[in-house]
């Protein structure tokens, strides 16, 4: 279902099946798999790839050119970077979030530029993650460290 106030640029390619709360923008250019929700005030922004089964939840900002698999969850509040020196308006120079198939990202997360989240990882809540995560890893905390 498609609520109020939902936003698609030109070049967004849609899969089936595509559920949104209200003020869903999605930028020029995006890609939004199968089954995807995507909740209330949530920006998917210019180049973005959402994958198949992927949830969004509310107050999220995925940035330019991030790349997020299939079968993701990502919670309220969370940010996905891709600019360390902002504002550079150079694409060459940004550095992309990619998240894995089967992840889990908690609420109230930022997540840096560059940084890579692995197939079946967890991010605790409000967790600022600066490093790559390997698969499987559980971090928490500010920076996130991984749980032993």
């Amino acid at each position: 279902m498609l609520r109020n106030r939902l936003v698609i640029e030109d070049g967004v390619i849609v899969g089936t099946d595509l559920d949104t709360g209200y003020n869903v923008v999605l930028r020029k250019g995006c890609s939004i798999g199968d089954r995807v929700r995507i909740w209330s005030n949530t920006v998917i922004d210019a180049g973005a790839v959402i994958g198949d089964e992927t949830r969004v939840h509310c107050n999220c900002y995925v940035s330019q050119n991030c790349i997020v698999g299939k079968r993701v969850f990502i919670g309220p509040g969370t940010q996905l970077l891709n600019d360390k020196y902002p504002p550079r308006f150079e694409a060459d120079k940004w550095e992309p979030v990619m998240i894995e198939d089967d992840a889990v990202i908690g609420g109230g997360v930022t997540i840096l530029p560059g940084v890579r989240i692995g197939t079946g990882a967890m991010v605790g809540a409000g967790a600022v993650v600066t490093k790559n995560v390997r698969c499987g890893a559980t971090v928490v905390g500010n920076p996130a460290r991984r749980l032993e």
